[in-house]
């Protein structure tokens, strides 16, 4: 895909605000103890936040798998996000994939929260980033 200046800059804006509406969502689906579908919310924020990053700098991917290993090859392995949060997004895509696809899968409370704080972190992070 190849996007002329304008173009980029209006889906990183359309990137970064649906993270924010997904964020939004949290409390929400928190208080409703909806486990699953936070820890897909969670995730997708994160990964609007990433996408949003990729299209700043001119990098597109085909698949959720695309996105994070561009992350990691552009982001994390060049020192420009710490490791941490590259492992996390990498937790949060497992953790989503088996509550999404596995019957026999349910994330549960303790699972979910913790990343919440690190996963808003990220994602302010990315803004910095993004200027």
């Amino acid at each position: 895909m190849s996007l002329g200046d304008e173009e980029r800059k209006i889906m990183v804006e359309f990137e970064i605000e649906k993270a924010h509406r997904l964020i939004d969502q949290f409390p929400i689906l928190e208080n409703a103890k909806l486990w699953d579908t936070l820890a897909n919310r969670v995730y997708y924020a994160v990964f609007h936040a990433v996408t949003a990053l990729l299209i700043k700098n001119g990098l597109h991917a085909e698949s959720h798998q695309g996105v994070s290993v561009l992350f990691s090859k552009h982001f994390v392995k060049e020192g420009k996000i710490d490791a941490e949060y590259g492992r996390l997004f990498a937790r949060l895509e497992n953790m989503r994939e088996k509550s999404d696809y596995t019957c026999l899968f349910e994330t549960t409370e303790e699972e979910v929260l913790p990343m919440i704080p690190k996963a808003k972190e990220l994602v302010v992070i990315i803004e910095g980033l993004l200027g």
